[in-house]
């Protein structure tokens, strides 16, 4: 089986669904080659996808979650959704529950990316604790969108909310090319040790791991000697990752080649059952 726990949908009609992206800048690939959920589920099916997370497309529509709801909705048997919401606003846990109520299971904090170099700091704001709270007492997953340089700060949230489940999407961005030890991304190293921390693996650290000194077995298999396989899981970043799904998936079996097939297993759909539980409700 394999669990995508990294898509991206954008609806065609821009007058249902107006462009709103957070920080003011639109990110190209959801401009250039947007997605929206009847293509995503024809694009899954065919690549051997069987469930997929619709993450919401903070820099297309901010906090704005109505087409991943509505497409949800749409495909319950298939897919479960990941809400963008402003933390640090005084509703913030009034917005989570509004959207989890519209079936969205999972929440993502946009503190950097693509259209936003900078790292915000908000997210360990006191203004966020409220939400952060109302994550740790529901279960909620939080994918944090994130650099490195971030990570520090971040450590003060986990310490304070240790019951969160929290992801690193990309590896929050961590650069190899400096080869074993990875020096570079000690920060990232540095928070193994909380049990809640999970890291996404998408094409952007499996690029990475090619780079300079490093090699996939080096670079992943670190991941894997610090955080185990089971505090894992691979997301496509489909369809802001320029290459087909097939090829993404191509290059994730690949680079994870070197790890036994019950790590394998636990990186492409178990930990990801674990971390969206309503999946696991109509998995095959």
């Amino acid at each position: 089986m394999i669990i995508d726990t990294h898509t991206h949908v954008i609806a065609t009609d821009t007058q249902k669904y107006p462009l709103a992206p957070v920080f003011g800048k639109q990110s190209n690939w959801s401009a250039e080659h947007p997605i929206d959920y009847p293509d995503m589920v024809a694009a899954e099916k065919a690549a051997g996808v069987a469930k997929a997370v619709l993450v919401q497309a903070a820099s297309a529509y901010a906090f704005d979650n109505t087409y991943v709801a509505e497409s949800v909705a749409a495909h319950p048997e298939r897919f479960t959704g990941v809400f963008s919401i402003d933390v640090v606003a005084p509703d913030a846990v009034a917005k989570m529950k509004h959207w989890m109520s519209q079936g969205l299971t999972g929440m993502r904090i946009f503190t950097s990316g693509s259209t936003h170099a900078e790292q915000e700091t908000f997210f360990a704001e006191e203004a966020a604790f409220p939400a952060w709270q109302y994550a740790s007492d529901t279960g909620t997953s939080v994918c944090m969108q994130m650099r490195v340089k971030g990570l520090p700060l971040l450590e003060t949230v986990l310490k304070r909310f240790p019951n969160v489940p929290v992801i690193l999407d990309h590896f929050a961005r961590a650069e190899a090319e400096d080869g074993p030890p990875f020096a570079s991304a000690a920060p990232l190293w540095a928070l193994s040790k909380y049990p809640n921390v999970y890291l996404k693996i998408t094409h952007r650290p499996i690029e990475q791991s090619v780079k300079g000194k490093s090699t996939p077995e080096a670079f992943l298999g670190k991941a894997v000697s610090e955080f185990g396989a089971e505090r894992m899981t691979w997301g496509s970043n489909f369809p802001a990752a320029k290459p087909p799904l097939p090829e993404l998936i191509d290059m994730a079996r690949k680079a994870l080649s070197f790890l036994p097939q019950g790590d394998q297993d636990q990186i492409f759909y178990k930990t990801a059952l674990k971390l969206y539980p309503a999946l696991a409700k109509t998995a095959g």
